[in-house]
């Protein structure tokens, strides 16, 4: 990205060797994308993030058909798909379990003759489950449903393979993923046609306009190329990095994993702590060198309940999220098995006090 910086700074809409010097630089980048999650190039279609791809996919799938403005999103979806769903039109929204799965057949009987598109998330991202994606996509495709997969939380973590999911359209973010933050993409099957989102220019094939970034794009290729030639290790320590915590968590009175057991995100972990508020825990892990946070990681500067964890119907005030990445070791987790009982230990002790 650095290099990019001052030395590809042509406008790759343009047909002069500092312009085509940029354009091969960000096919480059798309193609790198592509190969990571199973698409074709032509698919991609470059983003400032997964928040915007998806408002796209959204507002785009509620254009198609101005009879069809219905969509259908499960509980635990992101908020960035939740409230563009709200504004596009009439949402339903299905239940999950305890778990915070959902059950394929909730979904089809939330499928009505005005449905514009239905959205379920590949991994939670508080709790890490993994919904049954393969089989709402193949349901959705049989009922002539638009699907959108949010795979913000999973692309760069497990396997992916859009072309033989089957879905519409799937969204991703580049910072999730080890690239930069302002990248994401929006992926979008083969021969369907979406009004675009933002529209003045011709960028990405007239499906988003505006000047790509591109030395952000040459940064989110290469992550997803140096995760994609290393996805198998890198999800295989991440488990067992997270099983180290749930196991160390479990030793815990009063502390509970929340999430599939089975199904589940090989990175994240989300602990209840019975009668602690989160923010205390929080700075308890700050001042042990131990990064954390409680409910959604876009909820920083909300003091509402989460979401999530409401439609699981579990405690959604005092919950600790957790989550492991490419440079994570041992000794980190050492730290916060360390850290947490003690701290646990510490507020609980204040509390009895006062």
């Amino acid at each position: 990205m650095v290099r990019a910086l001052t030395e590809i700074a042509g406008d790759p809409g343009r047909i002069h060797e500092e312009g085509m010097a940029a354009r091969v630089a960000l096919e480059v980048a798309r193609a790198q994308v592509a190969e990571l999650i199973g698409a074709r190039t032509r698919e991609i279609v470059f983003t400032s993030g997964a928040t915007e791809a998806i408002a796209a996919a959204v507002w785009g799938a509620a254009q198609r058909n101005p009879a069809k403005d219905h969509q259908v999103v499960t509980a635990v979806e992101h908020s960035a798909v939740r409230f563009s769903a709200e504004r596009a039109g009439p949402v339903t929204v299905v239940p999950v379990d305890h778990h915070g799965r959902v059950d394929l057949e909730d979904v089809l009987a939330a499928i009505g003759p005005t449905t514009a598109a239905v959205h379920v998330q590949w991994g939670n991202h508080e709790v890490g489950t993994i919904q049954p994606v393969a089989e709402v996509v193949a349901a959705c495709r049989e009922q002539g449903v638009l699907v959108h997969v949010d795979a913000a939380q999973a692309v760069g973590r497990i396997p992916i393979a859009f072309d033989e999911l089957g879905a519409d359209l799937l969204s991703l973010s580049g910072h999730k993923l080890g690239g930069p933050a302002g990248t994401g993409a929006l992926v979008v099957r083969r021969g369907l046609r979406l009004a675009p989102l933002l529209v003045g220019g011709d960028q990405e094939r007239a499906r988003r306009a505006g000047l790509e970034p591109v030395a952000a794009l040459i940064g989110l290729g290469a992550a997803a190329e140096a995760v994609h030639a290393s996805l198998g290790d890198e999800a295989a320590a991440a488990v067992r990095l997270t099983d180290r915590i749930r196991a160390g968590a479990a030793q815990i009175d009063g502390v509970t994993s929340y999430g599939d057991p089975d199904h589940r995100l090989p990175h994240l972990v989300c602990l209840g702590i019975e009668g602690i508020e989160p923010q205390g825990v929080l700075l308890g892990l700050d001042r042990a060198g131990v990064a954390a946070h409680s409910g959604s990681a876009c909820s920083s500067e909300s003091l509402e309940p989460s979401p999530v964890l409401e439609a699981m119907g579990v405690d959604a005030h005092r919950s600790l999220r957790l989550s492991v990445g490419w440079s994570t070791g041992d000794d980190d987790v050492d730290r916060l098995l360390d850290a947490l009982p003690t701290t646990i230990d510490r507020l609980r002790d204040l509390g009895r006090r006062l």
